[in-house]
């Protein structure tokens, strides 16, 4: 049994974190002692690496829930149910690339247009291509 202190080390999370995680039903200690500390056992830190490994994927907290419900009923689910998070993950991120993209084209174009000399900042086309009205608005 691990106190939370020691969960924490050993999972790479913070205490506050691990508290959330509680409190938020994704990570509860699977007891507490007689003065109410949390304990984590073995299967509580196995969770804990999940789902940092599910994290660092990208997965949101919601989706880290439904692989975890995944993970605990898989004999009663099948791969599709589990690849359809991922899918929708790898979209997400395809997604994300494609905007990264034109933003840098557009940042490029940006970048490109200044002459980047010791002149005055005055006539910067950076800065006059941002206070520009031509493009959408402010949201």
């Amino acid at each position: 049994m691990y106190r939370i202190k020691q969960a924490s080390e050993l999972s790479g999370f913070s205490i506050d974190t691990l508290r959330f995680y509680d409190k938020e039903s994704i990570a509860q200690p699977s007891m507490r002692s007689a003065s109410g500390y949390r304990l984590y056992t073995e299967d509580d830190l196995s969770r804990l690496h999940f789902i940092r490994r599910a994290k660092a994927l990208g997965f949101s907290l919601k989706s880290v829930q439904e692989l975890l419900e995944l993970r605990l009923n898989r004999e009663a689910r099948v791969c599709q149910d589990v690849k359809t998070v991922a899918e929708q993950k790898l979209l997400e991120v395809r997604e994300k690339m494609a905007q990264l993209q034109q933003f840098e084209k557009a940042l490029a174009r940006l970048h490109d247009s200044c002459c980047g000399g010791e002149e005055s900042a005055r006539d910067c086309t950076i800065l006059q291509a941002l206070e520009s009205v031509e493009d959408e608005p402010c949201r």
